[in-house]
């Protein structure tokens, strides 16, 4: 004998996709985010297929070249090839980027749910800690590791992790605290499940919509702090190159080699600007309640009592 689901379709897993694809596509600017990020993660990915140039190789024949056919971006002071130099740079930024924003997003949601959970001195204990954090100065300390670790990208990614997730972490923590008094969390504490399976099944489910939002913000704020540490010297140094370093190294020869600056520009303003705006329309898909409205056809009745529409 058949059985029948009788599962609302709007709480099953498969229709809750649904539902927050056909609020995603309805967002022009949010598609035409996914579009370019997609591009650029592509471009990243085999871009380096289309030269054959890597982005260390030198052409001491075409030293400080402008674009051209046999150097599409043109070459540096070195005779660095630029472009197999961005394609290599935008993936080194990318894997900073994403590998923080997941880092400080997992870290966050579960040291501030654990918080919110337990209470107590624990949530003293978390909360003193997020708040002595904030006030490191942040800057001196990537200083000393960028000086010891030689600007390796690795440990840049550590470092950022660190010491970003305390301000995710405080405002989960507020919401958690109003999630932590439900019935279903009461229950599922009757029933003998262990904390860590009530805050990862139960608590940070219910936050998903902002820790998704936090994470596509975050890869724009960790590329933007890699590329000012970069430009100062204290990000990823040579060989190895992100965007950032390429700026600084543009920005130097600016007057007299335009391109060496404008490229990695370019690269890195479509990546922050296709991330805000993947992060605004997940924000409205997520999040009904900030979605767009329609626009309601207001009736009005003019002098001759007829109704008509605005």
């Amino acid at each position: 004998m058949s059985t029948v689901d009788l599962t609302p379709v709007a709480t099953r897993p498969s229709g809750r996709l649904r539902l927050f694809a056909r609020r995603f596509a309805r967002n022009r600017s949010a598609l035409v985010g996914l579009v370019v990020f997609s591009a650029l993660v592509l471009f990243a990915i085999f871009g380096g297929f289309f030269t054959r140039y890597s982005y260390t190789d030198t052409d001491f024949l075409a030293i400080g070249f402008p674009p051209g056919d046999g150097h599409w971006f043109g070459t540096n002071d070195a005779g660095n090839d630029l472009y197999a130099q961005v394609v290599h740079g935008l993936g080194r930024s990318l894997i900073i980027g994403l590998s923080v924003a997941i880092g400080t997003t997992a870290l966050a949601a579960v040291i501030g749910c654990l918080a919110a959970y337990f209470g107590g001195w624990i949530q003293r204990v978390v909360l003193g800690v997020c708040y002595l954090l904030l006030v490191v100065p942040t800057f001196l300390i990537l200083a000393l590791i960028s000086n010891k670790t030689g600007g390796d990208w690795r440990w840049l990614i550590v470092v950022l992790t660190l010491t970003g997730w305390m301000m995710l972490a405080r405002v989960v923590f507020s919401l958690a605290e109003s999630i932590r008094s439900r019935d279903y969390v009461t229950a599922a504490r009757y029933l003998g499940e262990s904390p860590w399976i009530i805050v990862i099944r139960h608590i940070i489910p219910n936050l998903g919509s902002l820790l998704v939002i936090n994470f596509a913000l975050g890869v724009v704020t960790t590329v933007l702090a890699e590329t000012g540490l970069s430009f100062l010297g204290l990000g990823v140094k040579i060989p190895d190159v992100t965007l950032g370093s390429l700026l600084q190294s543009g920005a130097g020869a600016l007057a007299a080699s335009p391109w060496l600056f404008y490229f990695p520009a370019g690269a890195l303003t479509l990546l922050t600007v296709s991330m805000t705006l993947l992060a605004d329309g997940l924000r409205d898909a997520l999040d009904p309640n900030t979605a767009r409205r329609p626009r309601r056809r207001w009736q009005r009745t003019d002098r001759t009592g007829v109704k008509g529409k605005v």
